[in-house]
């Protein structure tokens, strides 16, 4: 352990200006580890050897503790890769493309398909923007879009159900006082997790309102609707052409499969099938990441017995797809990697969450505004070493114990707040999992989802944190009360912004730097 204190800051602050920068997120990420063991190296004098050791050792460990995630993926890979080279992606894209009218249902209908797979925010970004993709590309919407709104969608559905992985992690922080249970007490915080609620309303305005989008995604929509778009080039395009044989089935069908194991699994994993769990607490002690392994796993084995029995490919065509697949996932893993190796650093070396803990605990603010600045902290914290879920674990019991010795009557609000700021401060960070993985998903370059990405969320940030000293000005009132008051001013001031600025920051009618590629829109 090192007691670092605001050198601490220095690694997520140089792997996040980097990526800025450079827009080169394997190179700026590892920068950062670096820079990071440099420090806790000197702080425990341990040498250049000591820090390299220090260095290797940490991205090992982290490394095989997501080793499940990591497989996933490259099962996923495998999955995809082989449903579109039985033209079942091909097939989906034609059946929808009759089924939808436009690029807002197109756009509304991903937003509806991920608001259903609430259970973690793994599985569903990676789902809803594997299925959803060829149905986008078909109506010219820009994968920017799709990233955006298949990472919101992901993020503030699952932290506003109760029956979901964030629930269960978020409830066990919760410590029991007055006779309020977690559950009691989550159910409560989430109609005032103002940053969640409007963000799935600023979502659900963007995709029925025309001429909404402003900033860096208008402009990549405005190109898309030119048939330019950015994502990711494909490594071997040839490699993964479909077959004519194809139907909605043959998608439908593994897609099923997998959020069925998924569930399955989970609950499995959880140990609700032994007896004595409720739902609840099966979600809360299950390993996602396990789960989500076990369960590409088992849809891999049943595509090879649907596909190649029936002749819909031979063997070597599955193999040769599977192999396609694992390896158009290399670069998202490298990416993951070196984002739990900078997450590493932080928490378990320089202890950055505990030092900025502490600088809330001592700030002294006074109790009106302590719901905003909470969420500004949490925010910055999530953003800095891009996850929510252990901002979760070490903002809430620090909040809790605060609001018992000052403000007892903020509990509910301030807990809001943690979550709220932890949301936003994930999915505007680069070196954020679920970003990483709703970027590549939706076959989108992770800087590019980031960019078009963040001055949305802002938005909805801003928003919520004028929200929140609303709050905390209305608490003497009753809850229902204060809730309204607070609603009414956080959405009369979201909705004038979404109306405002796309006449402010209309974006440009150029092109946004970068390598374009002709979209071949079937």
């Amino acid at each position: 352990m090192s007691e670092a204190g605001i050198w601490s800051l220095l690694p997520p602050l140089i792997a996040i200006v980097l990526a800025v920068v450079t827009k080169e997120v394997i190179f700026s990420l590892a920068c950062g580890i670096l820079s990071g063991t440099i420090i806790y190296a000197a702080f425990n004098q341990l040498g250049v050897m000591g820090c390299l050791a220090t260095t290797v050792d940490l991205l090992s460990r982290k490394l095989a503790e997501n080793a499940s995630m990591i497989l996933f993926l490259c099962l996923l890979g495998a999955i995809v890769t082989i449903i579109t080279k039985v033209g079942g992606s091909d097939a989906y894209a034609d059946w929808a493309g009759k089924k939808l009218k436009n690029r807002t249902t197109a756009t509304a209908a991903t937003a509806l398909f991920s608001s259903f797979l609430f259970i973690d925010d793994y599985f569903n970004c990676i789902t809803s923007g594997t299925v959803m993709r060829p149905v986008i590309d078909r109506f010219q919407v820009s994968r920017e879009k799709l990233a955006y709104v298949v990472d919101m969608m992901a993020a503030a559905v699952a932290i506003l159900v109760p029956i979901s992985s964030w629930a269960a992690s978020v409830m066990s922080y919760i410590p029991v006082s007055d006779g309020m249970t977690g559950m009691q007490a989550f159910l409560w915080a989430s109609p005032m997790n103002l940053y969640a609620v409007g963000t799935i309303f600023m979502v659900f305005w963007i995709c029925f309102h025309k001429n909404a989008d402003y900033g860096p995604m208008a402009t990549v929509e405005r190109n898309a609707a030119k048939n330019i778009r950015y994502e990711e080039k494909e490594k071997n395009p040839s490699a993964v052409a479909s077959s004519q044989k194809g139907s909605v089935r043959d998608l439908v069908l593994p897609v099923g499969l997998l959020i069925v194991f998924s569930v399955l699994f989970m609950l499995y994993i959880g140990g609700y099938w032994e007896g004595g769990k409720s739902l609840i607490q099966a979600f809360g002690d299950t390993d996602a990441a396990s789960a989500l392994c076990l369960a590409g796993f088992s849809t891999l084995l049943c595509c090879f017995f649907i596909y190649v029995p029936t002749k819909k490919l031979n063997l070597s065509q599955f193999f040769a797809g599977a192999t396609e697949g694992v390896q158009s996932m290399v670069s998202p893993c490298m990416i993951l990697v070196m984002a739990w190796g900078i997450s590493g650093v932080c928490r378990d070396l320089l202890l950055t969450g505990d030092y900025v803990a502490l600088l809330v605990q001592q700030s002294g603010l006074p109790v009106q505004i302590l719901p905003a600045a909470i969420m500004i902290v949490a925010g910055c914290l999530a953003f800095a070493t891009g996850t929510s879920w252990r901002t979760f674990g070490l903002l809430i019991p620090v909040v809790t114990a605060i609001c018992e010795q000052v403000a007892p009557e903020l509990t509910i609000t301030a807990l809001s707040a943690v979550l709220a700021g932890s949301v936003f401060g994930d999915q505007v960070s680069p070196i954020s999992d679920v970003v990483i993985l709703s970027s590549a998903s939706s076959g989108c370059e992770v800087m590019r989802h980031v960019t078009t990405q963040l001055p949305y969320a802002l938005t909805v940030a801003a928003c919520a944190v004028i929200g929140y000293v609303v709050a905390g000005f209305t608490i003497n009132f009753t809850y229902a009360v204060s809730l309204a008051i607070t609603w009414g001013v956080f959405f009369t001031l979201l909705i004038i912004s979404l109306v405002i600025l796309p006449h402010i920051l209309p974006g440009n009618n150029g092109e946004m730097p970068a390598e374009p590629v002709e979209a071949n829109y079937v």
